[in-house]
Order: C-alpha cells, then sequence, then structure tokens
C-alpha cells in the first residue's frame, strides 16, 4: 500500500482571509522488503560523427558497465544507429556478459543522427520481451540533434507518450553540448522516464549506474494523485515537474514511479480565500499506483483528508516547520529557475534576474543559507541571474539550468541536485598570485557531476565543503583567500576576504586567458596525397569537423557529419583519398560561393577509432 504523509511551510496559519500556503506531500511504497525487480532493458547508443573518439569510446565503457551489473534473469539489448540502425545485440538474457562485451567493443562512429530510427528499434525489442511483472526500459544516449528520420519533437514526445501506454518507458541520457535538451526532457516527462545531463564524457560510466540503481528500487508505476478542493481553496502551483490534467473540475497530477528507500515529493502552492481558528480541511487526495505487493504487480487506491491548523498570529508565530522549509526552499528554487529560463528566452531578462536575486535575498533573510545545501543553490542562483543579465547564459548554462531544475523537481535525491561543472567567463579574469603567503589555499575539484571546493593549508578541516561563488569554479583551479569561518553549525566553510587565483611559478597556467575554441584556419582548400594510406592519422576529433565517404550511386561523395552542417551537401574533397565508410577529420569547412555546397579546407587527417580494452 502507499504511505501519505503532508507538512506545510507554516505549521499553523494565522486566521484570516486571503492567506497563502506551501504545502509538501509525500508518497511512499510500504514495503517491507521489495525484491529485486528484474529488467528488460535496451541501450540505444548514437555513434553517428559527432560521438566520434572520447565520446563514443566513453559511452561504450558505460554500456559494458551496465552489463557487468546485470543478471542472468535480466534482458538487454543493444541498439547503435547513425544513418543506419544495427542492433549490436538482440534481445536475451545477460548469462554470457564476456560474448556481449564483446559485441559492443566493435561498434565504431558513423554517419548523421537517426534518433528516431534507433530509439524506435529499441522500443521495439523492449515490447518483443515485455512483462509487467519487469521494469521495461528503453535507455537512449545521444549527443545531438536530430538529422534524419523523425526529425519533429512533438511527433517524437507524443510518441514517447504512447510507447510509455504500451508499457515501454524512455529514459534519456544527453551527452557534452550538442544534444537538444527540451526534445530529451519532453521525452522523458511524456513517458514518466527519467532525464540526464552528461556533462563530462568521464560521467557517463557514473550515470548510467544512477539509472540501474533507479531501475533496481522501482517499486510503484503510474502514480497518479487527483486533488478535489474544498471551498474557498485554491491551486496557484505546482511546484514539482509532473503532467497536470484537469477532470471534472479536478486537478489531476501523474508523478510517475516511486523507488524504494525515496518520498515522491508533490509541492503544491495553495490560496485560501478565508480562515477561522480550528482544523480547516483544505483537500480530499485521491490516488492511484501499481505497487509490488507479494511479488506482483497490484493496482491500489485510496483517499486521503488533508486538514491544515488555523490558530492565533501568536501561535502562527511560534509553530515550527524549519525541516519542511528546507525541503520546500529546494523546490521553490527549482521552480524559479524553471520560470527564469523561461522568461530568458522570451526576452525578459531584466524580470527574470530580479526572480533569482529576490529568492536570494528571500533565502538569506530565513537564515537558509547555513544549510550547505541551501548556500550551494544560493551561488548557483547568483551564478545564473548574473548570466541572464548579460544576455550570456549560452547552450551550456541553459543545459545546467533546465538540469538542475527538472532533477530537483522529480526526483529526491542529492546526487542528482546541482550538478553542473562548466566554467564560467570570469575565472579567466581573476588576479594570479604566485604563493599563498598568509592566506589559505583551495583546490576546484569535480565530485559526482558538481565543482567542489576544498581546503589544502593546514589548520582547516579538508573533509568540509567550501562556500564559494559559482562563477569562478573551474576544474583543477587552485585559489588564495583571506581566510575562512564555519557555518553556524561547524558544517561547512565560508570565504572571508579577497580571492585570487593560484598559479605558482613553473607551472602552466590553464586558465590565463580564455582561449579561443578553434585555432586560425587558412581558409584554402584542402589538397590531398596520392592516397588515403598517405594520410596522418588521429583518434579525437578536437576542434576539427569530422566528415565521411559514402557511396552514392556509383560515385564515391564526401558529406559532412558532425552537427550544424547540411548533411545532403555536396562537397568539395580530395578525390585521391576517398574510400568508402571511411572518416575523416578536416581543419575547416567553408560554403561555397553557389551557397549550397561545402569546401574542404585546411590539413585533412584520417580518423582511427580508439581501440577499446578491458
Amino acid at each position: 500500500m502507499l504511505k501519505i504523509s503532508y507538512d506545510f511551510d507554516q505549521a499553523i496559519l494565522p486566521a484570516g482571509s486571503s492567506l497563502k500556503t506551501n504545502i509538501l506531500l509525500r508518497f511512499r511504497a510500504d514495503i517491507a522488503e521489495s525484491p529485486r525487480r528484474n529488467l528488460n532493458l535496451s541501450l540505444v547508443i548514437d555513434r553517428s560523427g559527432s560521438m566520434a573518439g572520447g565520446p563514443l569510446h566513453h559511452a561504450l565503457k558505460a554500456a559494458e558497465s551496465v552489463v557487468d551489473q546485470l543478471e542472468p534473469q535480466d534482458i538487454l539489448s543493444v541498439v547503435v544507429y547513425d544513418d543506419a540502425v544495427d542492433t549490436v545485440i538482440p534481445p536475451q538474457s545477460v548469462s554470457n556478459k564476456a560474448a556481449l562485451k564483446n559485441s559492443i567493443q566493435k561498434v565504431r562512429a558513423g554517419g548523421i543522427t537517426n534518433l528516431s530510427g534507433g530509439w524506435l528499434q529499441g522500443c521495439e525489442h523492449v515490447k518483443t520481451q515485455l512483462d509487467p511483472q519487469k521494469i521495461n526500459r528503453v535507455l537512449l544516449l545521444t549527443d545531438g540533434h536530430a538529422n534524419m528520420g523523425i526529425q519533429d519533437p512533438k511527433i517524437l514526445t507524443t510518441t514517447s507518450a504512447k510507447k510509455a501506454e504500451e508499457g515501454v518507458t524512455t529514459t534519456t541520457l544527453g551527452f557534452a553540448q550538442g544534444f537538444n535538451e527540451d526534445l530529451l526532457i519532453g521525452m522523458a516527462r511524456a513517458a514518466n522516464g527519467n532525464f540526464y545531463f552528461i556533462q563530462s564524457i568521464d560521467e557517463a560510466t557514473e550515470v548510467f549506474s544512477i539509472e540501474l540503481d533507479s531501475l533496481r528500487a522501482v517499486v510503484g508505476q503510474n502514480l497518479k494523485v487527483t486533488l478535489e478542493l474544498a471551498d474557498g481553496v485554491s491551486l496557484v502551483d505546482t511546484l514539482s515537474l509532473a503532467k497536470v490534467s484537469h477532470e471534472g473540475g479536478k486537478t489531476a497530477i501523474a508523478l510517475g514511479e516511486l523507488y524504494e528507500g525515496e518520498d515522491k515529493l508533490l509541492g503544491l502552492s495553495l490560496e485560501i480565500s478565508s480562515a477561522q481558528v480550528g482544523e480547516l480541511p483544505l483537500m480530499k487526495l485521491h490516488y492511484t499506483a501499481d505497487v509490488v505487493q507479494n511479488d506482483v504487480i497490484q493496482n491500489v487506491s485510496g483517499t486521503a483528508d488533508v486538514v491544515v491548523k488555523v490558530g492565533t498570529v501568536e501561535e502562527a508565530a511560534l509553530a515550527s516547520s524549519s525541516h519542511i522549509i528546507l525541503e520546500l526552499s529546494r523546490l521553490t528554487i527549482a521552480k524559479a529557475k524553471e520560470t527564469a529560463l523561461n522568461l530568458a528566452e522570451h526576452g525578459r531578462h531584466e524580470e527574470a534576474e530580479q526572480i533569482l536575486r529576490a529568492l536570494v535575498k528571500e533565502l538569506r533573510d530565513k537564515g537558509l543559507n547555513e544549510n550547505f545545501e541551501i548556500a550551494e543553490e544560493i551561488d548557483q542562483l547568483e551564478y545564473f541571474a548574473g548570466r541572464i543579465a548579460q544576455k550570456a547564459l549560452g547552450n551550456a548554462g541553459r543545459k545546467e539550468l533546465r538540469d538542475q531544475s527538472y532533477q530537483t523537481m522529480t526526483r529526491n535525491r542529492t546526487d542528482l541536485a546541482g550538478r553542473g561543472v562548466t566554467t564560467g567567463d570570469e575565472v579567466y579574469a581573476m588576479p594570479v598570485v604566485n604563493e599563498v603567503g598568509s592566506g589559505v589555499e583551495l583546490h576546484c575539484l569535480r565530485e559526482g557531476g558538481k565543482l567542489r571546493i576544498k581546503v589544502m593549508s593546514d589548520g582547516y578541516d579538508s573533509s568540509k565543503n567550501v562556500q564559494f561563488p559559482r562563477a569562478i569554479r573551474a576544474e583543477g583551479a587552485r585559489y588564495v583567500v583571506e581566510g575562512l569561518e564555519l557555518s553556524s553549525d561547524n558544517t561547512f566553510y565560508r570565504v572571508r576576504g579577497n580571492i585570487t587565483r593560484l598559479t605558482r611559478p613553473g607551472e602552466a597556467d590553464n586558465f590565463v586567458a580564455h582561449r579561443q575554441s578553434r585555432s586560425t584556419n587558412t581558409g584554402k582548400a584542402s589538397k590531398g596525397p596520392a592516397s588515403a594510406a598517405d594520410l596522418p592519422t588521429t583518434d579525437n576529433t578536437k576542434d576539427g569537423i569530422l566528415v565521411q565517404c559514402v557511396k552514392d550511386g556509383s560515385k564515391l561523395r564526401a558529406r559532412v557529419v558532425s552537427d550544424g552542417y547540411e548533411p545532403d551537401w555536396n562537397m568539395r574533397f580530395p578525390r585521391s583519398v576517398r574510400e568508402e565508410g571511411m572518416l575523416y577529420v578536416v581543419d575547416e569547412i567553408k560554403t561555397a560561393p553557389d551557397g549550397k555546397s561545402y569546401i574542404a579546407c585546411g590539413e585533412i587527417k584520417r580518423f582511427v577509432q580508439p581501440t577499446m580494452t578491458n
């Protein structure tokens, strides 16, 4: 059965009219011991040109790690896609892990991105093995925009919801900076699946493990809550990310999956027209979910009454709800991030900035900055407010903002909240010192998808985190501050005084200036040697552009397979080095004078897939 509890941000409301309150509802499957549910899983991996090199290497390593974590009772299939869709591993039990991993290791980078084709093939594989007692899931990983097959986000999102109705749920994983986060989040939300932003290529294995942990912990699905509000009570906002609909004058909220040991949170903002001293009924809560009971999935449903205490102004002032305020604050912060991003994207940058800065002030006024998690969120809010004010949020900042909002509003896991490792431009403009002197040395490192600041100097507890401006955090950077002070609860440090960046004599300074992403190009058309065998080789794309040679009728033609280019345009490319299926890295691609074809410019290298080893 389901266990339901709720708390208000104010334990006792003051009597009066036009009252506003926030309520936090918790749902948990009340199961003494939950056996691990078997998985029917399909990994769908983008192997298009933009994944060539390190990204595909780490994605495949992550896929191997999935094989290692599965059991013989689980069903696994693996699909890879570029132009073509290939089933590397057809649906089968995970009995011969060595053979499965060997099949994964043979995958090589290819052409352009047929996301829909790969994903639908994975859905079909899961559907052939569909079992309502198992977790039936497709994990779709991509680093780019769909540029072949079905590309309309609305169609893909609608189809994702339809597949979920048929029993196949989709989790999406966005890799690096090129993917369409709106599409992947939309697909995950429509299917009641999960979404993950993999910012650093070596995070892939860690993020896959988080999703597998989640799948193992699923003890309930299709949680749906219907609110029957009392007279004089209105719903102002939903703080959790859920599908909200209206049915017969009631509000229906679809919350998706329940995880063992993890509360499913639903935050609501309510307005009450008037309240007298005593107990005030606010709503009837109708719920339904498919929950594991006696080792099988059974539908459970019920109704709960939500009542709030109303007292005098003095009673309300003395009532404490500090622990609830922290949890509701996290949801409020996530909602503010989502709202600010939407405003900024409609050109209302000043309004978006004001929302974030006003929330920072409110959090500090409440003393919540004495909690480390909220203190970190304050740094995030200030960082994003500054970027939005400068109209410089950028692609990476947008993805971080959407991911942080999404994770907090859908899951109750600290390892998913506040993730972000993008280096802000501000670090390049910091004053630099060559010695610590009388200051305190700090170091920025990446932990679980977050940039953390640690103390390096003696006399301090190196296990404690440091609250530090997010705008100047950069992985690997070292800093000198005038001093540190402990938070009121002695759990973390705060920076005191000026902050400088530390680079000792003789050390390379990786942040001396904001390095350009590309070297200066010559603009001259590429010339090739006698054959492809005479080309220099490379195993990464770096700042180059990936080109592929394909058969087109009786001809061999070159096409660009990196994202952001038209894959169907012809290209001037040396004929002497063209070999069917070969991948090349070129310095530059220019648009030809006709405006509908390309010219390969600069040096050409032959791309060689990095070797995978166990």
